[in-house]
C-alpha cells in the first residue's frame, strides 16, 4: 500500500466538501507563493461534486492553469470526454477565469496530438503544484493501464515526462495520458477514490500503476476516500 496520509469520510459528500476546501487552499496558497498556480485534475463520476464545489473557491482563477491526467480520443462534445466534464463541471462562475489547457489536440492522429498536447503543457512551470489522481478497480490511474499496450514505457520513471496515446483494455478506446514521469512532477498528490472495492485494491497496490506513480512523489500523497 503506498505511503499517504489518510483523510476518511463517512460519504462521498463529506469527502467533496473536505477537498474542495483542501484543493483550495493548496491553490491560495501557490498564487501566495509563486503568483501562479497549477492544477491537474483527472475525469470520471467521482470528482464531480468536488468540482462543482471548488468553483465557487474565492481564488484569483485567472492565474490558476488547469489541465488533465488523461482524455480519451473524442471530440470535446462527447460525453466520454474528460474536457467537456471540466468544463462544464468546474470551469463555471468564478473559475471560468481560469486557464484550461485540454490534451485532445485538433491533430490528425493520436500521436501527433499527444505531442502537440505535451508541447502545449510547457508553458507551466514544473514542477505541477497539485495533481489529483484517481484509482480504477485494476489499480490504473490516468490512463495507465495494467497489461496494457506500451504500459512498460509509460511507467518508466527514467523516461523523459510526457503525454503518451494508450490503450483501456476493457472498452478499448484510444487515449491521452501523462506518462509516470510527468505525473510524478508536482508539489503534492492528493488520491480520491470511494468505496470498499477499490479500498482492498489500494491495499495491494504497490505494484500497480497508481502505487508505482506515488513511489515517485516528492513528498506524500494525501488519500481522500469514504466506504
Amino acid at each position: 500500500m503506498p505511503d499517504c496520509a489518510l483523510h476518511r469520510y463517512d460519504d462521498p459528500v463529506g469527502v467533496a466538501t473536505a477537498l474542495a476546501a483542501d484543493l483550495a487552499a493548496q491553490l491560495a496558497a501557490a498564487l501566495a507563493a509563486r503568483g501562479r498556480a497549477s492544477l491537474v485534475l483527472s475525469g470520471g463520476r467521482t470528482p464531480l461534486p468536488v468540482f462543482e464545489r471548488l468553483r465557487h473557491a474565492a481564488l484569483d482563477w485567472s492565474r490558476v492553469t488547469v489541465t488533465l491526467t488523461d482524455e480519451r480520443w473524442v471530440d470535446p462534445a462527447d460525453a466520454a470526454s474528460n474536457e467537456g466534464l471540466v468544463r462544464r463541471a468546474l470551469l463555471q462562475g468564478p473559475a471560468a477565469a481560469a486557464c484550461f489547457l485540454p490534451l485532445k489536440m485538433p491533430a490528425k492522429t493520436p500521436a501527433e496530438g499527444a505531442a502537440a498536447a505535451w508541447l502545449q503543457l510547457a508553458v507551466i512551470p514544473r514542477p505541477f503544484d497539485v495533481v489529483v489522481l484517481g484509482m480504477g478497480e485494476d489499480g490504473h490511474t490516468a490512463s495507465l493501464f495494467p497489461q496494457s499496450p506500451g504500459i512498460e514505457a509509460a511507467l518508466d520513471p527514467a523516461a523523459a515526462p510526457a503525454c503518451v496515446v494508450m490503450t483501456a483494455p476493457v472498452a478499448p478506446l484510444t487515449r491521452l495520458s501523462l506518462n509516470l514521469a510527468a505525473l510524478a512532477q508536482a508539489r503534492q498528490h492528493i488520491v480520491h477514490f470511494t468505496g470498499d472495492v477499490k479500498w482492498q485494491v489500494w491495499q495491494a497496490s504497490d505494484g500497480l500503476p497508481i502505487g508505482l506513480t506515488l513511489r515517485r512523489a516528492a513528498s506524500q500523497a494525501q488519500l481522500y476516500w469514504c466506504p
